[in-house]
């Protein structure tokens, strides 16, 4: 039931093809889709997940995520209103169908952002995003930045490094993603992600000037 609905869904919705952003915290995978966003104002529209957990300093509510109760996120999974939802640290996350719509109704690239275990669950459906993994250059340089973050106690941080480490290795299985960038130059990483978005954005740009 659930499968044939998305189906439907993705059909009705047809239109440019969505982009699936994932990554270990920390690999800078926030920083380049902020830019990316930016430059491309009007091609691109962010995909806003669900989290049950609570919001870090200068997050936004409806920007950075829906900040929603564990009961009000629950009760959405199980009406099948979501497309993947995982959880990670005992915090639940997920990617609903209406914020996918939202933003392809309006001709634009849907940008989701989601975990290792979203990218699985969004493999099984009929979205047909294109994959991208941005990937720290090592667990070193990612353990430094997130302890300069100072944003969470040592053992939520160690959680992540280890969560991390998985994320590394599977991001290395053949065919689960289209591109892999290795963020060590944040100017070079964000060169290689515009040149791999680069044929869909020039085809929205196309559509939308016509229409």
């Amino acid at each position: 039931m659930y499968m044939r609905y998305f189906s439907r869904l993705v059909s009705a919705m047809a239109g440019p093809r969505p982009v699936v952003f994932s990554g270990p915290s920390g690999a800078g995978k926030s920083t380049l889709l902020k830019r990316l966003m930016k430059e491309y104002d009007g091609v691109l529209g962010f995909s806003v997940s669900h989290t049950t957990r609570n919001p870090r300093s200068g997050e936004e509510n409806g920007k950075d995520y829906h900040y929603v109760s564990r009961e009000a996120m629950q009760a959405g999974i199980d009406k099948g209103d979501f497309i993947e939802n995982a959880v990670f640290s005992g915090n639940m996350y997920g990617t609903s169908k209406a914020a996918v719509q939202d933003v392809q109704a309006r001709n634009l690239i849907c940008i989701l952002d989601i975990d290792m275990q979203g990218v699985k669950n969004i493999k099984r459906t009929d979205l047909n995003p294109i994959y991208i993994s941005i990937q720290p250059p090592s667990m070193a340089v990612l353990e430094k930045r997130l302890r300069d973050r100072e944003t969470e106690s040592e053992e939520s941080l160690l959680k992540r490094l280890h969560a991390a480490q998985v994320d590394m290795e599977i991001s290395k299985e053949p065919g689960l993603f289209d591109v892999v960038i290795v963020n060590d130059n944040l100017d070079v990483a964000y060169g290689h992600l515009k040149e791999a978005l680069n044929e869909e954005i020039q085809n929205v740009k196309k559509i939308n000037v016509s229409s």
